[in-house]
């Protein structure tokens, strides 16, 4: 009896365990594959992170304005994007320009109103310009560079 409950008991320590080294190692994956450094490992990216790092918002990780706030749905569409990443990287369906999506649209909006709650009280969205970004495009990627310091093209 005594040996049967020392197998539970490691059994239970073992998956305690494994569940541990799991959450710690989906925790540090997410924080890495949130910052400018992995995202500007590709090519496409790069312009997008070195405006990025010349902003206001330089501080901020990318994806604190490119992805769901919350844990779950944070993880949902992070494990979508990069699925759908690493396809398009093997099928060789790269862009030369990367284009928001309205799906994307609709969380960098509320990723700004979590931050600038106060302006966003103060200024009226529109069905002309529904998206912060509708009048503030520059923030944080800065378009209005010369195209001389440019690497790729701007819509």
């Amino acid at each position: 009896m005594k040996k049967q409950q020392g197998v539970s008991l490691l059994a239970v320590l073992v998956i305690l365990l494994a569940g541990m080294i799991l959450t710690a190692g989906a925790g540090f994956t997410l924080n890495a594959t949130d910052q400018a450094e992995f995202c500007g490992s590709c090519h496409v990216m790069y312009e997008s992170v070195r405006t990025h790092q010349q902003s206001v918002h330089a501080k901020l990780s990318c994806n604190e304005c490119h992805a769901p706030f919350s844990a779950l749905p944070k993880m949902l569409f992070k494990s979508y994007a990069g699925t759908k990443d690493v396809y398009r990287n093997i099928a060789g369906d790269i862009p030369d320009v990367i284009h928001v999506t309205d799906r994307s649209r609709d969380i960098i909006k509320d990723n700004c109103i979590n931050c600038h709650t106060m302006t966003g009280l103060n200024v009226a969205a529109s069905e002309v310009k529904p998206y912060c970004t509708d009048c503030h495009r520059q923030i944080p990627h800065m378009s209005k560079l010369s195209i001389a310091q440019r690497r790729v093209a701007d819509e």
